[in-house]
């Protein structure tokens, strides 16, 4: 797991690059209290789920390799 901190209005960006053409961008909008406040910039036709939500479309308790969604969260 990588692990990074960044501060309100920083941004991490994944793919874009070397064969991952699209792009996702999480920014910091707000941070209050233990809450974080988070904007993902990503092309509509992907999804982006909360780790709950996402478990709970794929069946949950599966193992990575039973799940049918090759893709995981975004979250």
């Amino acid at each position: 797991m990588l692990v990074l901190s960044r501060k309100k209005r920083e941004s991490v960006v994944i793919g874009g690059s070397d064969g991952i053409h699209r792009l996702l961008k999480v920014t910091v909008l707000g941070i209050r209290g233990t809450n974080v406040k988070l904007g993902f910039e990503v092309d509509a036709d992907i999804p982006v789920h909360r780790l709950e939500v996402w478990e709970r479309i794929n069946g949950n308790g599966q193992t990575k390799s039973q799940t049918r969604c090759s893709t995981p969260p975004a979250e």
